[in-house]
């Protein structure tokens, strides 16, 4: 089924099959000289979100760009002893942990700041799997290593850490590990709407978004369907159907596009911001800035705040190696698009909160989605 320019602001191939995106072109693509130049609806995005002028978004791309380039080769450079990385926003600069001094200079040499530290990344990693393995209970919301802190975090629902299942998994956690312990306002939930008016995917009466385009169908959240079902498009018409989907412990899933539908590595900036290309999916740093839409909130900005997070979803559904931003979402943004400049990032999971109030929201990493399923990214 195709879909007239008209429509909506962007490509016609686009609107078919990305009900939501998160791109924009915002910084140059690894390896480019100088940024793009900023639009005024990004910039407008960026101020509204982040509370950035368009000269300070271009700045911090640029900034986010070199961290991404150098936290590869800090981490070849720390070895055994690194524990960690994070993009600072108020410096411009990746900062590595590693643990002892042996390792600072070679580290420092690749362009990064270095910390050094008491735990390994190999240790909080290993103690992470120690608490994957143990059973949640519902006032327990997510673990995950953080970096900065040096530790495996727990965060606790508020209100709930006093609660007899809590404080004995917060125990459990403490004897796998290195633990500290937060709170948040909320339990975590997915995305997924019933029908509901917009630019949408369906499975049955479940509404959810798009992600990102691949050769052969899209990348979306696996909470949206299963293997098998079949989906359709904002018109209702027929567009293919799962070809694979997990969830929980994973929530991720691809769906195959036919019957006149079909893929462009285009995300929709919802007018926001120009319908963008994708040009490839480099992962971006803890602490760089992210945007995504979707077909219910459409574009909204924040900062990548964590990555390998276990989630515990309400109703009891964990899910593992999550990503953590302090993007908003709301029901019916489920599998849309997580990008970073013109880096896909991820698709939406779950989270908590809204965009009037503010929240937190987790993606899927798309990179981990294509390696499961032998998919290939299309990208300009």
């Amino acid at each position: 089924m195709r879909r007239t320019f008209g429509l909506r602001l962007g490509l016609s191939a686009l609107l078919l099959l990305s009900t939501w995106g998160g791109a924009a072109a915002l910084a140059p693509a690894a390896g480019a000289d100088s940024a793009q130049e900023l639009s005024p609806g990004l910039a407008r995005a960026l101020q509204r979100d982040l509370g950035l002028t368009a000269d300070e978004a271009r700045e911090r791309l640029a900034d986010e760009r070199r961290a991404g380039e150098t936290e590869k080769k800090a981490e070849r450079a720390a070895g055994a002893a690194y524990a960690g990385s994070w993009f600072d926003a108020d410096s411009g600069r990746l900062t590595v942990a590693v643990t002892g001094a042996q390792r600072v200079d070679a580290v420092r040499a690749t362009g990064a700041d270095v910390r050094v530290v008491e735990h390994s990344a190999a240790r909080l990693d290993a103690a992470m799997k120690r608490l994957d393995a143990l059973s949640a209970p519902a006032g327990v919301a997510s673990w995950r290593v953080d970096a900065r802190a040096n530790s495996v975090r727990v965060d606790v629902v508020s209100g709930h850490r006093g609660d007899a299942a809590v404080r004995t998994f917060l125990e459990r956690a403490r004897a796998a590990g290195p633990v500290e312990v937060g709170t948040v306002a909320q339990a975590p939930s997915t995305f997924a709407a019933g029908t509901v008016g917009g630019d949408p995917y369906y499975t049955g009466n479940v509404r959810c978004s798009i992600g990102f385009s691949v050769h052969g169908g899209f990348v979306t959240a696996g909470h949206c369907g299963g293997a098998g079902q079949g989906v359709s498009g904002w018109d209702r018409s027929y567009i293919g159907n799962f070809q694979g989907s997990s969830f929980p412990d994973n929530d991720y899933a691809w769906v195959s596009v036919g019957s006149g539908w079909w893929t462009v590595p285009v995300v929709l900036g919802w007018g926001t911001v120009p319908d963008q290309l994708v040009r490839g999916s480099a992962e971006a740093p803890v602490g760089a800035s992210i945007c995504r839409s979707g077909s219910t909130t459409r574009w909204h900005c924040g900062t990548l705040l964590a990555k390998n997070e276990t989630v515990n979803y309400s109703g009891g559904a964990v899910v593992h190696q999550l990503t953590k931003t302090s993007v908003c979402a709301e029901p019916g943004d489920s599998g849309g698009s997580f990008i970073s400049g013109d880096q896909a990032q991820g698709v939406t999971s779950g989270g908590w909160g809204n965009c009037s109030g503010g929240g937190e929201t987790w993606y899927q990493p798309v990179n981990e989605i294509l390696g499961r399923y032998g998919l290939r990214l299309h990208t300009a």
